[in-house]
C-alpha cells in the first residue's frame, strides 16, 4: 500500500487545523462553562429563532446524532429547550432559553478574545478570507458516497 503525504491529505490538514484553533477557543470560554461547540450552537439559535432539528442539523452540517450529543449537555444546564412543533409534531423545535441568552452574553468577551489572537497571529484578511473558502467548502456536494470496490 503507498503511503500518502500527509501534506496532501486536505482530510488531516483540516482535522489538524480544527483541533488547533479549538483548542484556542475552548481555553479561553472554559471560564464561561461552555465549548467552542456549544457556543457556536447557541449563536446560531440566538440568529435563527427556533429552528426545527433538521433545519439546525443542515446548518451546521451536522448529523442528527452528532446534534443529539452536541444539545444534551445545553439542555441538562437549561440554556435551550427542544420542543415538540405546534405545527408538525413529527418535528422537533430547538430554543435558546434566557439563561442560555444570559451565557451567550457572558463569553462574549473570551470568544472575542479567542477571535483577536487568532486574526492576530494568522492575519485578519488572511482570516477572512479563509471563512469565506471555508463557507464555500462547508456548502459543496461532494457527490454520492463511493461504494466499496468490487472484491
Amino acid at each position: 500500500m503507498a503511503k500518502t503525504e500527509p501534506l496532501r491529505c486536505n482530510l488531516t490538514q483540516l482535522r489538524k487545523a480544527t483541533r488547533r484553533v479549538s483548542q484556542l477557543y475552548d481555553a479561553l470560554l472554559a471560564p464561561s462553562g461552555l465549548r467552542g461547540t456549544q457556543r457556536a450552537l447557541l449563536a446560531y439559535l440566538a440568529r435563527s429563532g427556533s429552528p426545527t432539528m433538521g433545519e439546525l442539523a443542515a446548518a451546521l452540517v451536522l448529523d442528527r446524532t452528532a446534534l443529539n450529543h452536541n444539545l444534551k449537555p445545553l439542555q441538562r444546564d437549561g440554556l435551550v429547550t427542544v420542543a415538540v412543533d405546534g405545527n408538525d409534531r413529527r418535528s422537533r423545535l430547538v430554543r435558546l432559553t434566557k439563561r442560555g441568552e444570559a451565557r451567550l452574553a457572558e463569553s462574549q468577551v473570551a470568544w472575542r478574545e479567542a477571535q483577536d489572537r487568532f486574526e492576530t497571529a494568522f492575519g485578519s484578511k488572511q482570516a477572512a478570507d479563509l471563512r469565506q473558502t471555508l463557507e464555500l467548502v462547508a456548502s459543496l456536494d461532494f457527490g454520492e458516497h463511493p461504494t466499496a470496490p468490487a472484491s
